[in-house]
């Protein structure tokens, strides 16, 4: 079924906008096994591409589909290495462009306390990615796109807020897919209300969003707070969605559609080494789902599935599978739980 059409003339599939980062993971190879401890205690760290917009451009690569990405890096050896990695994926970089004030990508060191406990310790001072100008947004390449997918980080401060604002405006006009993965970070956001305005702002023109029931609460929070998911997916498709996602976490997700539907999945049992990461490979592997016009379920179980396989990773991109390995995983859940595993 059709849930939503894309321009398939256009070059490129989906074109995204926002974060990139640099993570540390305490070290987890052949050569080297920190193992779960206090991140004051790991001596051993391997370097990642990371940041939410970042990974899903790297796992719907991975699946084949063309994407590009607009975005601002350092200018230094960490930028390069970003785009260096990127070009290796054959992502698009040649809306990526170098910071001239001295910005620097944010670095992420990764705490692993246990499967179940895990955080972040983020460096975001004088930050690079929320330096994408309104002169960075050109309106030629975003007409090379299907879609376009928003971060909320994007949204956190000027100038980046108003160019991912013109890039909706820009998408809009130009009959490309508007897609706002709300991706919630505390950081950089003043407080809470000035949060819900551009978010909404973004939501109400989204042809698909994707977040956590916290994201959409805080997304309608001077909207109309506490609501349920079933209202606030008939909320967002009053305006322009054709499909809302709500995440809950370990307890599953459900993916509306504007014909009335609702379709939900569980995640797949693994044993995790992080408890983030997912969250990008589900995206990917939902959004690679979308575009090959699978039923909205297969698309759940396949970002599910994707999401699993992330979380018992030691990073947020290097790892990201193709559609084989993901298959595969699924294949042998299955037949190690049973056919309806995931599925509620």
């Amino acid at each position: 079924m059709e849930y939503i059409k894309f321009n398939e003339a256009r070059e490129l599939d989906l074109i995204l906008l926002g974060r990139v980062a640099i993570d540390f993971n305490p070290a987890y190879n052949e050569q080297v096994k920190e193992e779960f401890k206090p991140l004051k205690k790991v001596h051993m760290f391997e370097k990642f591409v990371g940041g939410s917009p970042a990974n899903i451009a790297v796992g719907v690569t991975r699946h084949g589909m063309k994407a590009g990405f607009l975005g601002k890096v350092s200018d230094d050896q960490f930028g390069e290495f970003v785009v260096d990695y990127f070009n290796e994926q054959g992502i698009d970089t040649s809306h990526i462009t170098k910071c001239k004030n001295g910005e620097k990508l944010g670095l992420t060191f990764t705490e692993m306390l246990s499967s179940s406990e895990s955080s972040i310790l983020m460096y975001r001072n004088c930050i690079a990615d929320l330096q994408l100008s309104v002169e960075d947004i050109d309106e030629e390449y975003i007409k090379k796109a299907k879609a376009i997918l928003i971060s909320g980080t994007a949204l956190a401060e000027s100038p980046s807020r108003e160019a991912a604002l013109k890039a909706v405006m820009l998408a809009k006009r130009n009959d490309v897919r508007i897609i706002f993965d709300i991706d919630y970070r505390a950081y950089n956001w003043k407080n809470t209300d000035e949060l819900s305005i551009y978010y909404s702002t973004v939501a109400k023109e989204a042809d698909i969003i994707m977040g956590s029931r916290e994201e959409f609460d805080l997304t309608e929070k001077l909207i109309k707070p506490g609501m349920t998911d079933e209202e606030s997916a008939a909320l967002w498709q009053g305006y322009h969605a054709a499909i809302v996602v709500i995440k809950h976490g370990m307890k599953g997700s459900t993916a509306y559609t504007r014909d009335g539907q609702s379709f939900s999945i569980k995640p797949f049992p693994v044993e995790a080494r992080k408890g983030f990461g997912g969250g990008d490979g589900y995206g990917s592997g939902f959004l690679y789902g979308l575009y090959q016009g699978w039923d909205i379920i297969d698309c759940l179980e396949f970002g599910s599935a994707e999401a699993s396989m992330m979380v018992k990773s030691n990073n947020c991109s290097d790892s990201l599978p193709t559609p084989e390995e993901v298959h595969a995983f699924i294949k042998e859940e299955k037949e190690k739980f049973g056919e309806m595993i995931a599925r509620v």
